[in-house]
């Protein structure tokens, strides 16, 4: 077995700070939203539209970033997508106009997505087991704690120094990014060109699509991670139009949601000491079982208030703290040979799902309702296909055991 190439520690760091930056530039400028109706003379849907063109080039672009990953190495292309990253930051800081603006943000939602892909992919280069287990763990901490802090960083630098001042300080995370991965960084894989021809790549996609492993691995995620971004288009209706939050205290309140799912990551981080990360799933989806009983419930039975909304969204994200590492790490493990691919397909994947949910709530018009029959469907998502993952699992060791004809 080759020797690792970065101590756990680098890797640990290196990937929480790359994997943050997408989810970070999402909500760091949501406190300026208003403003810039004002600032661009622009009506609320075009400045909403930042916030879906970022989040369509970030999905979109994993499923290049990753590939090219495995092409040219996890460091060129870090840094390749990192100047994207930067170009965009500048072009939304210096915006003349409303159009400038969209562009700028659809450009680094296509930078950030390397962060995503190529966080998990150095994993999968060096580490299996629990100790990939424990970085993925570091990472979910980092996932919970930067979209939590960004939108109180974002108001600041807005009181202080006006809109442009939150893009600058993007400039300044990709900068430290980029400086991060050249001095940082190593190499962990060896870059090999073949595999950016078409075939190879549909052939990589392939073999992932026909892994009973990787589906039902990929679909825990799917219906634990993706019911985060699912939800994200619903509660600000539920809790501002139906609770009667105001914007700030919607914000506040998020906070709600971002502290259970860290609590969940300092737990796992405690438990992984006494037992294996593949226990640790199992008491995760009855976390998220129990709180999408109670979210069907309060939200068809009862007049939705804060605790009734957010007291299960809390349970829920809790949950997916306990399901993450063990399943990003399963999933990934058996495709050393294209961990680049394999993490954007699992990111697209579970994004996708997020995205169709969302899809699903605005065609309903509903929002409690959506939310109350949604996010429950999607974690019984979830807790079938582990049931289906951990059928397979004891079918290969059955197989294992069984002697040869």
């Amino acid at each position: 077995m080759t020797a690792p190439r970065m101590s756990e520690r680098r890797t640990s760091i290196i990937s929480a700070f790359l994997v943050a930056l997408g989810p970070v530039s999402m909500a760091l400028y949501t406190p300026a939203m208003p403003e810039l109706v004002h600032a661009f003379a622009s009506t609320e849907s075009a400045i909403k539209l930042t916030l879906s063109l970022y989040f369509a080039g970030f999905a979109l672009s994993q499923l290049v970033s990753g590939t090219m990953s495995d092409v040219l190495g996890r460091r060129k292309t870090t840094l390749i997508f990192m100047a994207v990253y930067l170009a965009g930051s500048l072009m939304a800081a210096f915006a003349p106009t409303i159009e400038v603006l969209l562009a700028g943000r659809l450009v680094q939602g296509i930078g950030a997505s390397v962060g995503m892909t190529v966080s998990r992919a150095i994993v999968r280069d060096q580490f299996t087991g629990t100790e990939a287990a424990r970085i993925m763990n570091m990472v979910g901490m980092m996932l919970a704690i930067g979209p939590a802090v960004s939108p109180t960083l974002g108001g600041l630098a807005l009181g202080l120094f006006g809109w442009q001042s939150i893009f600058f300080l993007m400039v300044g995370f990709a900068l430290t990014a980029c400086g991060a991965v050249y001095f940082c960084m190593t190499e962990t894989t060896t870059p090999d060109p073949a595999k950016g021809h078409i075939g190879p790549i549909l052939r990589g996609y392939r073999e992932l699509a026909t892994s009973s492993r990787f589906v039902s691995a990929t679909l825990v995620m799917a219906g634990a991670v993706g019911a985060l971004y699912g939800q994200a288009t619903m509660l600000p209706f539920v809790l501002i139009d139906r609770v009667g939050l105001t914007p700030t205290q919607f914000g506040v309140g998020m906070l709600m949601q971002s502290g259970f799912f860290f609590a969940g990551t300092v737990v796992v981080r405690f438990l992984m000491r006494k037992m294996p990360p593949a226990r640790i799933v199992f008491p995760g989806l009855c976390f998220i079982g129990i709180a999408s009983i109670l979210i069907a419930a309060t939200s068809h039975l009862m007049e939705p208030t804060f605790l009734s909304v957010m007291g299960p969204v809390g349970i829920y994200a809790f949950g997916i703290a306990f399901v993450m590492p063990y399943m990003m790490t399963a999933a990934m493990e058996p495709f050393p040979h294209i961990a680049g691919s394999t993490s954007a397909a699992m990111g697209f994947i579970q994004m996708g799902s997020g995205f169709i949910a969302g899809l699903i709530a605005a065609a309903i018009g509903l929002p409690l309702f959506a939310f109350g029959t949604i996010i429950p469907a999607m974690g019984l998502m979830a807790i079938l296909s582990y049931a289906w993952y951990r059928t397979i699992c004891a079918r290969d060791a059955q197989l294992l055991t069984e002697p040869a004809e």
